[in-house]
């Protein structure tokens, strides 16, 4: 199987292609980890509050074990600091809600920056990538064959006569010397056939 053609100018495009599609890609994939690192930088207000949720409530906990401890109005003085300890653990928890929000949306944004142009790309380039690779398989081997020549012969008959511009018109015209068999003519018309396809005979 070969990837690139044998003849410059047709190899010369498909490489460019792929550096294209390659380069493309890769920077699909470097802007989407940029936005993705953009929307994760707006959990920080969430990371905060979750901090502080925690460092309050702790402290109000603590407050509220120590406020028990004294005599005759501990039990008193420990209700509202808990009740106040537990509104702490409420804005810890709407931290941690804000901060997966966040990773989700960066998340999704990301995977969508990604696999959308990809797509589109591999959808442009491949094909005919894969066309070519399995065209040139097939017209190697055809060439190959045993009768394979005057296949592609015919081949260069029935499609664009531009090429044949450059070749001396034989007597009679090209399709009379292939239906005699002109051996000289075939090879060259076979030649026109490999070319055409990227390859060398």
């Amino acid at each position: 199987m070969r990837l690139y053609a044998q003849t410059p100018a047709r190899r010369s495009r498909q490489v460019l292609a792929d550096l294209i599609a390659a380069a493309l890609i890769y920077g699909a994939v470097k802007l989407a980890l940029a936005v993705h690192d953009a929307i994760e930088r707006l959990a920080e207000p969430g990371r905060k509050a979750e901090s502080a949720g925690n460092s309050l409530s702790d402290g109000l906990v603590d407050a509220g074990d120590a406020a028990s401890k004294v005599p005759f109005v501990g039990g008193q003085l420990k209700k509202p600091l808990k009740s106040a300890a537990e509104a702490g653990t409420g804005l810890a928890d709407a931290g941690r809600s804000l901060q997966d929000t966040v990773g989700h949306v960066a998340t999704l944004t990301t995977v969508a920056l990604i696999v959308i142009p990809v797509v589109f790309v591999l959808l442009l380039w491949l094909p005919p990538r894969l066309r070519w690779i399995r065209r040139s398989a097939v017209t190697r081997r055809l060439a190959s064959d045993p009768g394979g020549a005057d296949l592609l012969a015919l081949r260069v008959l029935t499609g664009s006569q531009r090429e044949l511009a450059a070749l001396s018109t034989p007597p009679g015209g090209f399709a009379d010397a292939w239906r005699r068999g002109d051996e000289q003519v075939i090879a060259d018309l076979a030649a026109i056939g490999l070319r055409q396809a990227g390859l060398r005979t």
